[in-house]
């Protein structure tokens, strides 16, 4: 099976599990290291005549990362679709099953089987509020209804916005500094915050910088995120 991949998460599960099946991926596909396979541009602006001349058999889309112009070009092109749209842990490790089973994996990959172990076995700590920062210039934050608000929330952080009515809403910095949360948790993407860029937002507010990768993506990162996402979301930094 020919595939493309427009989804980093899904590059790095397909990449782990049928070695030699993907033919076409994103710029941002960093994972695992050493990929061959052609370069097709971004998620959300990829070279549709690049992925065409590949022809793929299918081609790896989610709903919240590509664009729903380009899925319907491709479709219109004939091109057949995987489409994923996780919100939650457990739907993630089951879409991630699906897929699998549906591009040809004979059997659950071992990090799958061991994903679904560490999230099972998680004794989070008493909750805390936290505000999730994942762009600034403007200020967007995580809202409800996401897969990374699902994380969080597994590891005993509550999200500030939970229940706002956008699923990325755009607070004021002001509106962000009075919200009073215990905690602000900033992911290296998709802006790439850093101890020198985001802490000192949040004077007195204790900072925790996170790997992006392990609190967004949905593939074997999954295995492991539990572990490094707790290390880092205690003890936080203070800026």
């Amino acid at each position: 099976m020919r595939i493309v991949s427009l989804v980093p998460s899904l590059t790095e599960a397909v990449a782990a599990t049928l070695p030699g099946a993907l033919v076409g991926i994103t710029d941002w596909c960093t994972h695992p290291a050493g990929l061959t396979a052609e370069r097709i541009g971004g998620s959300k602006y990829p070279d549709l005549d690049r992925v065409l001349a590949l022809r793929p058999d299918v081609v790896l889309v989610n709903v919240e990362e590509n664009r729903e112009q380009d899925a319907d070009a491709l479709r219109a092109a004939g091109i057949e679709l995987y489409v994923t749209y996780p919100r939650t842990v457990d739907q993630a490790l089951d879409e991630l099953a699906r897929m699998l089973t549906a591009l040809g994996a004979p059997a659950e990959p071992d990090w799958l089987t061991e994903a679904r172990t560490a999230w099972s076995d998680l004794r989070p700590p008493s909750p805390r509020r936290a505000i999730v920062p994942v762009w600034r210039r403007p200020w967007i934050v995580l809202g409800g209804d996401t897969f990374a608000g699902d994380v969080l929330r597994r590891l005993g952080i509550t999200n500030v916005y939970e229940a706002a009515d956008e699923r990325y809403p755009r607070p004021s910095l002001d509106d962000l500094q009075a919200c009073a949360a215990d905690l602000i948790v900033l992911p290296d993407e998709p802006y790439p915050f850093t101890a020198a860029d985001g802490p000192e937002a949040f004077p007195g507010t204790p900072c925790a910088l996170v790997s992006g990768r392990h609190l967004t993506w949905y593939g074997p990162s999954l295995a492991e995120a539990p572990t490094l996402l707790t290390s880092r979301l205690t003890p936080p930094h203070h800026p």
